[in-house]
């Protein structure tokens, strides 16, 4: 897909955009060029408009539509600079990376800490899931906010509480504190995970979305294994509260990119350009003063609170979320407990589970690698199979190749852990459920955003509760599940549910369409 360099143009096709609003001042009024025909699909081929409707801006291919049509407004965030995006996905990203690399890091020093306190390490782990719970309750929280009082204001604000928190969880000297610096900083160190897809939707056009949405997804996904290779290796020299004094450090550096590189992108496009609020001041954007001055432009608190619940009442936004939640669940489930594993069985020792975390990390990374381009080779096959047209349910297509990584990889996993296989297929299996999850996080995320990109913080933040929940409830089970049933059992279960979960997918596949115009929009005051 074209990277974004706006021009005019328009061609005789079979398609009617009944949507497109040519002009500046329609274009204020117009939320998304979005729905082209009946059935809500995306027109991306300019080739397939009638020419009725000459004047549509393109990208610099001069082929690809711009989705939604930018305003002649320079504060316009689809008119910034690409550096500009660019700076601010890079920032958004990083961001996105440190809850749950922040999170896993307890994954790791529950062995020390078990010994320190005096407890078991079944009761240590349940600072994780308080940590974890929190991270999707936080996640809620930030969406609404943000609606409300402005993107960055609410990003600096929970950042700020996020980088505290992450201190006193190194200063920690007690087990109660502890856990209590852990629940706060799962749930304000959420932010730009939860809202990554407010900010992708706000600066970028839809044809650029899948790439984006898989660097930020990629940050997220590899951090949860980064968390506990960096602090295996610091346990093996130093004290636990060592890696949590890394992670305030981190944790600074995010606090000082968003200061210094991050500005607001939200900008209501149901009102003219006149009306638009004129940015004066970065100093209050960080502080929220400019974006309180204008709340009377986007919508009541009320309205904000209740984005969340209308976006859930969503048929495709609930099942996409309980999808994610029975997959994410057994993801989180083997990264919680396979230190206690590799500790009993394989004798390791923190340095060798250092080195064992390069495994899903490289997974990881070879699942954001493959689908950088895998998605978007999807969406252009379905695209010229349908005269140029793409609708939301093709992005769901590619699950089918990641639902069975996942199924077969749980399934071997405890195969070879009961049977004490050879921890190099461990590693491999390990980093091909990773890859898996990778490729279906963004097929998911995509999905929902083109289906709903007038809520895509509120899609975004409910992904989010999926996996969260998903990884309260494994962590909380996992020990005691596999004690008592064994591993073969346990995973193979697992791999049921991960199977049966993919109905869901065909479910969506062949009657998602059909919901999403029966169900409507989601009606929003912005």
């Amino acid at each position: 897909m074209s990277d974004h360099g706006s021009s005019s143009n328009g061609s005789r096709g079979a398609v009617r955009a009944e949507e497109v609003i040519i002009g500046d001042e329609k274009n204020a009024h117009s939320h998304y060029v979005d729905t082209y025909g009946e059935n809500g699909a995306h027109v991306l081929d300019v080739h397939q408009l009638q020419a009725g409707d000459a004047g549509v801006k393109t990208a610099s291919d001069g082929v690809t539509v711009l989705i939604p049509q930018p305003s002649s407004d320079p504060n316009d965030p689809l008119n910034w600079s690409p550096m500009k995006k660019h700076i601010i996905l890079t920032v958004i990203s990083i961001v996105a990376f440190m809850p749950d690399f922040g999170s896993s890091m307890g994954i790791v020093t529950l062995l020390p800490q078990a010994m320190q306190w005096m407890k078991s390490q079944n009761t240590i782990q349940h600072n994780l899931v308080g940590n974890l719970f929190c991270l999707g309750s936080g996640g809620l929280f930030t969406v609404w906010l943000s609606a409300y009082f402005g993107r960055l204001p609410i990003l600096v604000l929970f950042t700020t509480i996020a980088l505290a928190t992450a201190g006193w969880c190194g200063g920690a000297t007690s087990f109660n504190s502890y856990m209590a610096a852990r629940i706060l900083n799962g749930f304000f160190s959420i932010v730009a995970q939860a809202g990554g897809l407010m900010f992708i939707q706000d600066i970028f056009f839809f044809h650029e979305h899948p790439r984006k949405i898989n660097i930020w997804s990629g940050a997220i996904i590899v951090s949860p294994y980064l968390g506990p290779l960096i602090t295996a290796f610091i346990i093996n020299k130093m004290k636990w509260p060592v890696a949590f004094w890394v992670l305030t450090g981190f944790t600074a550096l995010c606090w000082l990119l968003v200061i210094g590189l991050m500005d607001e992108t939200i900008y209501n496009r149901n009102i003219p350009r006149e009306r638009q609020p004129v940015p004066k001041s970065r100093l209050l954007r960080l502080v929220g003063v400019e974006q309180w001055r204008s709340r009377r432009t986007r919508q009541s608190f009320g309205q904000a609170i209740m984005r969340p619940i209308i976006a859930i009442s969503k048929l495709p936004v609930l099942l996409c979320t309980i999808y994610y939640f029975l997959n994410f669940a057994w993801i989180i489930g083997v990264n919680a407990t396979i230190s206690i594993w590799l500790t009993s069985i394989y004798k390791f020792t923190p340095y060798n589970l250092g080195m064992f975390y390069f495994a899903p990390i490289i997974g990881s990374l070879l699942g954001a690698a493959v689908g950088h381009w895998l998605h978007d080779l999807v969406g252009k096959l379905y695209m010229k199979r349908h005269n140029g047209i793409i609708t939301p349910e093709a992005r769901l297509l590619i699950i089918w190749l990641a639902s069975p990584l996942m199924a077969v990889s749980i399934l071997v996993l405890g195969f070879a852990l009961q049977n004490t296989w050879h921890y190099m297929a461990i590693a491999v299996f390990c980093a091909i459920q990773v890859a898996g999850i990778m490729i279906a996080t963004v097929a998911l995320n995509a999905y929902l955003l083109d289906a709903y990109p007038e809520g895509s913080g509120e899609v975004g933040a409910w992904i989010v509760v999926g996996r969260t929940l998903g990884g309260f409830m494994a962590t909380y089970i996992e020990i005691n599940w596999v004690t008592r049933s064994g591993l073969v059992k346990a995973f193979g279960a697992q791999t049921g549910i991960t199977a049966a979960a993919g109905f869901i997918i065909l479910f969506l596949g062949l009657c998602g369409q059909k919901i999403r115009q029966r169900q409507g929009r989601m009606t929003f005051a912005m």
